[in-house]
């Protein structure tokens, strides 16, 4: 009788192995706790740096600098509210803007070159309402300029107290975020001889 042909033994995985594997399986960034079915991230979710690095394998390996976008409701850092508000700052011609102590510098600072007014009014202030439909015709007459108004109140204080200010209302003109000028007091024909003569140089 001819000999049996031996066949070729398969190596069975041990219990441990087995058990390792599954438990590097479940424990997966992207298989939740409960053995549910894994999740995936929408790609325009994720924002990727400039060095993320693919691997030969379908698999893609992302940097430390892959960064998700908030959720809708989730508070974010202060960083991102202050960029959002910068971005958002945006001054329309022939328009006047309400500013605080928190935004009035980095706005006088977008606008360069330009030259910027600024209205220190008080809400008690008679004079300033009577200059404020004034101050509004201004800009829509010079649309190269920035106008801007600050409500002197307790909240803007350590502004008012740098810009210093002795009546209301006061008017701040700026080139370059420098102070150049100066009109006080419900007096429109020097605000607007102010305005063109700053404009012009």
């Amino acid at each position: 009788m001819a000999p049996a042909t031996p066949r070729t033994l398969q190596p069975i995985p041990s219990p441990f192995l087995l058990s390792m594997a599954l438990h590097l399986y479940q424990s997966s960034p992207l298989m939740p706790a409960d053995g549910s079915a894994p999740f995936s991230i929408p790609a325009q979710k994720i924002g990727f740096s400039s060095r993320f690095l693919p691997s030969p394998s379908s698999h893609l390996w992302l940097s430390k600098d892959v960064s998700l976008q908030p959720r809708s409701g989730r508070k974010q850092s202060g960083a991102c509210r202050a960029r959002c508000s910068l971005e958002t700052a945006i001054v329309s011609a022939g328009q006047v803007m309400e500013v605080n102590k928190d935004n009035f510098w980095p706005i006088v600072g977008a606008a360069g070159d330009k030259t910027v007014v600024l209205d220190m009014y008080t809400q008690w202030c008679g004079p300033c309402k009577v200059m404020a439909p004034k101050f509004q015709n201004l800009s829509e007459k010079y649309l190269d300029v920035v106008f801007l108004k600050l409500d002197c109140n307790h909240e803007n204080r350590p502004l008012v107290k740098e810009l210093g200010i002795r009546v209301v209302p006061t008017f701040k003109i700026l080139k370059d975020s420098k102070i150049v000028k100066e009109v006080t007091g419900a007096k429109f024909d020097d605000l607007a001889l102010a305005i063109e003569t700053v404009r012009s140089s």
